[in-house]
């Protein structure tokens, strides 16, 4: 089978069910830029594999189970007009389970007394990187859902997971002896 078909070409593509639409849909944006998001996870998750392969033992798993759901999640937001029945919702417990994550993380750090930013090392860098794509991803969804049928669970977890990203961002720095970079007005 080739790689390629043709059938984009003119500025087109086919929804799961069939549906043809243009290629700047709603909907293609959203899960578009989920699978944006896949893409800076698994770079993230290499370069901490790479630089400290002790932390990574720890996070990989999770990270694997993050962008797993996200798979999941494209296809939702990939869902044509005859396609709702080819995809499950998005289940609850998805979204349990990302918040037990992050109160997990939560409880390795010290409360916050300031306003933290992006920086303070690369792991962090790459945290805030996926956080901020994670962001977009929630505003393409929920600009699709005023048009289409979106799964909700799909948008909570979106949320969820920037805020993950952020006290992922924060414990790196910490387990890896770093500062972190404050916001100085």
């Amino acid at each position: 089978m080739k790689l390629y078909t043709k059938g984009g070409d003119k500025g087109y593509t086919s929804l799961i069910g069939g549906e043809r639409v243009e290629k700047c849909d709603v909907r293609v944006e959203a899960y578009g830029t989920v699978d944006e998001l896949t893409a800076f996870i698994a770079l993230f998750a290499d370069r901490l594999s790479e630089r400290c392969p002790s932390v990574a033992e720890q996070l990989i798993p999770d990270i694997k189970s993050i962008n797993s759901t996200l798979m999941d999640i494209e296809a939702l937001f990939a869902l044509g007009s005859n396609g709702s029945d080819k995809v499950a919702p998005l289940a609850t417990e998805r979204i349990e389970w990302l918040e037990s994550r992050i109160d997990a993380l939560q409880s390795e750090l010290k409360p916050l007394t300031c306003f933290t930013i992006p920086g303070g090392c690369e792991m962090t860098s790459h945290c805030h990187v996926c956080r901020t794509v994670c962001r977009r991803a929630e505003r393409r969804a929920i600009e699709a859902a005023k048009l289409h049928p979106i799964d909700n669970n799909a948008i909570i977890f979106i949320n969820r997971l920037s805020d993950y990203f952020y006290a992922l961002g924060r414990v790196l720095c910490d387990k890896l002896g770093q500062s972190e970079s404050v916001w100085q007005k």
